[in-house]
């Protein structure tokens, strides 16, 4: 079990995830220790702040640090041709009686357990280490890490920066942290959240022939959706399938009045060849003659697994790519017009668990990986790291 650091100032803060940068994995587990839930980041960014201060002041390239809010932004300044933007959140859904972390094994397995473990403080803890180890980099690097992810998207830092200072973003690929099980997902499907609306003619349970019910009308739009067949959608080389889905249903007005309204929400999850506005089209045709409102939509994002940074990631990564079927920041690359794609340790199915948790040697393997693409001459060799 990783020391607990509630009570610790924050440069006490910053000097306990130092003294881990060599190991990874017991850096993860320190970062999983100090809470850093949706809204309450400010701890853990003074920490990483002075951390990155720390990295900067070492044997390897100086960083440019900048700060908004609880966003921070780290840039080498080598005058290399390419820039690659690595970057991670560092708030987590609310605990579950799931702090402080734990080493446990599972399946035979050593993990890293506690919450923010897999979303995403091993992916943080994959950028730090790097950061530290890189010594003579052969790109440009921006490490990007940012508060706000886990909630409503008008407060997510990443999106926050790119409309302030768009220029702290500029790059040529991305990579972001979120769990892929160490290997490459690229891009991601898009989302749109409608609803369909059926009406009808209000009356007087007793006398139901004088009017309409709107939830029985609605009858119509269940069974659209659940004849519907998802397509999967070849793109960039990669796989995309679709997911068209009832989420929500609402109507009624009284235990003795027929509704004349029924809303039925409606989650479509589109590949990343379609546009927000295909993808609207698409619903109002789908569930015509009903009216279709947008409540949420977000854009796709293209792999973009041609480009040259892209293909250079892949061939040090090793393996076949696969495609992000949930929707991630990577799309907020995407419309800044820079291929991204998601490579982070641990696997998404236990995001937001209870159980959540990080295989370590996803932990280590991730970041070797991630150190031999962006500094070749170097190698990760993980240290005994001091528990005090």
């Amino acid at each position: 079990m990783s020391s607990d650091p509630h009570d610790a100032a924050p440069a006490a803060d910053a000097a306990h995830l130092i003294a881990a940068l060599g190991d990874p994995v017991e850096l993860t587990a320190r970062l999983c220790d100090i809470p850093s839930v949706s809204g309450d980041e400010t701890r853990l960014a003074d920490a990483v702040a002075e951390v990155l201060a720390h990295i900067s002041a070492g044997p390897g390239p100086d960083l440019d640090i900048r700060r908004d809010g609880d966003t921070i932004v780290a840039a080498t300044r080598l005058g290399l041709p390419e820039r690659v933007l690595v970057a991670g959140h560092l708030d987590t859904v609310p605990i579950e009686d799931n702090l402080p972390s734990e080493r446990r094994t599972l399946d035979g397995a050593e993990v890293v357990w506690g919450r923010g473990a897999c979303d995403m403080k091993a992916g943080v803890a994959m950028q730090l280490a790097t950061a530290a180890a890189l010594r003579s980099p052969t790109r440009n690097v921006t490490w990007i890490f940012y508060d706000h992810e886990e909630v409503e998207a008008e407060l997510n830092g990443l999106g926050r920066v790119a409309r302030a200072h768009p220029d702290w973003l500029a790059g040529d690929f991305a990579i972001l942290g979120e769990p892929s099980n160490a290997g490459i997902e690229g891009g991601c499907n898009g989302t749109i959240r409608v609803e369909v609306t059926t009406d009808g003619v209000r009356a007087h349970s007793a006398r139901a022939f004088t009017g309409v019910n709107a939830i029985h009308r609605a009858a119509d739009v269940l069974t659209r959706l659940a004849e519907h067949t998802a397509e999967t959608v070849r793109v960039d080389g990669l796989d995309y399938r679709e997911s068209l889905s009832a989420v929500g249903i609402r109507g009624g007005v009284a235990g003795n009045v027929i509704p004349d309204e029924c809303v039925v929400v409606v989650n479509y999850r589109f590949a990343p060849a379609k546009s927000p506005a295909e993808a609207e089209e698409f619903l109002t045709a789908f569930f015509a003659p009903y009216p279709v409102r947008v409540t949420d939509c977000s854009a796709g994002a293209r792999p973009g697994l041609d480009r040259p940074a892209a293909q250079a990631f892949l061939a040090a990564i090793g393996g076949e790519p696969a495609p992000k079927l949930g929707w991630t920041d990577v799309a907020r690359f995407s419309e800044l017009g820079i291929p991204a794609v998601n490579f982070g340790p641990g696997s998404a199915l236990f995001a937001h668990r209870a159980d959540e948790h990080v295989p370590c040697s996803e932990v280590v393997s991730a970041t070797a990986d991630l150190l031999r693409f962006l500094d070749p001459a170097q190698r990760l060799t993980p240290q005994e790291t001091p528990l005090a």
